[in-house]
């Protein structure tokens, strides 16, 4: 698995053992024996020793060197036994979900969403804070640097406790060469000022932690999977609305990104061949089909429209993300012209969403994102009328659900890369092997 893209001075840090530093493409590390049996303490949520060494494969002796080691370090509580089966009865392991945190930043141009979540992934604080909008990056990155120190300290929580900060943002993220990557791919118009701002580097200086960047619908996909979201689905799939369209794949408990971290770009899947121009150069984009901008710009331009949500000439909102949720408050009051635009958003999107369908054999798909927050009671009907005619029904539906939190998932998701990197081994999905004898022996040293 490819995994995002992580900022210098983080390989020094707590997520030292995450998200390597030559972006997305690179390969996470081999997985560390203590992160093996973290993810497996994660996944099981309460585990004895024993359960340890069958989930792991590693010897006993092993386990209560790891064991030893990750209650020293405040990560592993035991908390009572396990059922009696005739013997002594084991000691349960969990997580110390107190012990460390993860913050995870949503930057758009809108809203900039913040997400506190624990070592199991718990959100325990969240808050929104007007977007990046037209200000100078440098000027973002300064007042993200306070809004993060604020949400700390709103809960009380010891800044040594943060592991690090998870960053996503709509495009394209290239450690090499900033947001965006070139000049000339990637970016949507709002953020065009973005391209090339090397975001993880200053947001580390600015707030002294590790810093890990990745897409929005990625880190909604990631978000999903970590709050269970995707359930047991081998291959499942999140499909975002903000202010533009995308998708995250989780495939085997994975996250995929690809060689370039531009997976899912499902905004940009034409379903029409003579259709408008897009801003990414291509015709009949979904997204300028049908995309938050493209409902917006059809309701300004229809003065019926207009009138039943509300717009005013030569007045406009903050953001295309707040235009939209006023047509979607139209339309829940039952305004025709309203529910038109969305119903016809929807088939468009829906459309798209059978062809990812199709290509990824999915088992389930959550719609999320902000505009799915406001306009998901349209969007659900449609989109899972339009997937039933996938490739797959013959021998398995299509599970369209709405996310549970679908208006912070990708600030979600961004804390879980910190989490990731901390606790999930990624090599590919596969297990170290069992530790050779002078890595027991050093395992042993350090944890007496």
């Amino acid at each position: 698995m490819s995994g995002p893209a992580a900022s210098g001075p983080a390989a020094s840090g707590p997520a030292a053992s995450g998200p390597a530093a030559s972006g997305p493409a690179a390969s996470k590390p081999q997985a560390s024996s203590k992160s093996v049996v973290l993810d497996a303490i994660r996944a099981a949520g309460t585990i004895s020793r024993v359960g340890l060494i069958r989930a792991t494969g590693f010897t006993a002796p092993t386990i209560s060197t790891l064991v030893r080691k990750l209650i020293n370090e405040d990560l592993v509580v035991e908390t009572g036994h396990a059922k009696s089966t005739g013997g002594k009865r084991r000691v349960l392991l969990q997580l110390h979900h107190a012990s460390r945190y993860a913050v995870g930043v949503h930057l758009d141009h809108g809203v900039i969403t913040y997400a506190l979540t624990n070592l199991g992934g718990t959100v325990v604080a969240r808050i929104s804070r007007p977007g990046a909008g037209a200000e100078e990056p440098g000027v973002v990155v300064a007042r993200i640097a306070t809004e993060i120190a604020s949400l700390i300290d709103g809960v009380g929580v010891e800044h040594t406790r943060i592991l690090g900060v998870g960053v996503v943002f709509p495009g394209p993220v290239d450690a090499a060469r900033g947001i965006g990557g070139p000049p000339d791919v990637g970016l949507a118009p709002a953020m065009r000022q973005w391209t090339g701002f090397p975001l993880g580097p200053a947001l580390e200086q600015a707030t002294t932690l590790p810093v890990v960047l990745d897409n929005d619908s990625t880190a909604a996909a990631l978000g999903e999977h970590w709050t269970g979201g995707f359930g047991t689905a081998t291959s499942a799939a999140a499909l975002y609305m903000g202010t533009g369209i995308g998708a995250g794949l989780v495939i085997n408990g994975i996250t995929y990104r690809g060689p370039s971290g531009n997976v899912g770009e499902l905004g940009h899947v034409c379903v029409s061949a003579d259709g408008p121009r897009c801003w990414c150069g291509a015709r009949g984009c979904v997204e300028a089909l049908a995309g938050p901008a493209a409902v917006v710009a059809a309701a300004r331009s229809d003065p019926a429209a207009a009138r039943a949500v509300g717009f005013t000439v030569g007045v406009r909102r903050p953001s295309v993300v707040a235009d939209f949720a006023a047509i979607s408050r139209a339309a829940r009051r039952g305004e025709p012209h309203a529910l038109a635009l969305l119903e016809r958003s929807a088939r468009y999107v829906g459309t798209a969403a059978r062809t990812l369908a199709n290509l990824m054999d999915l088992e389930v798909l959550v719609l999320t994102g902000p505009s799915l927050a406001a306009a998901g009671s349209v969007y659900l009907p449609i989109v899972r009328h339009e997937l039933r005619s996938s490739f797959s029904r013959g021998t398995h539906t299509v599970d369209v659900r709405l996310s549970r939190s679908a208006a912070t998932a990708s600030a979600i998701g961004a804390a879980a890369l910190i989490l990731e990197s901390e606790l999930v081994p990624l090599s590919h999905g596969s297990r170290p092997p069992e530790p050779r004898a002078e890595e027991r022996a050093r395992l042993t040293e350090s944890a007496s």
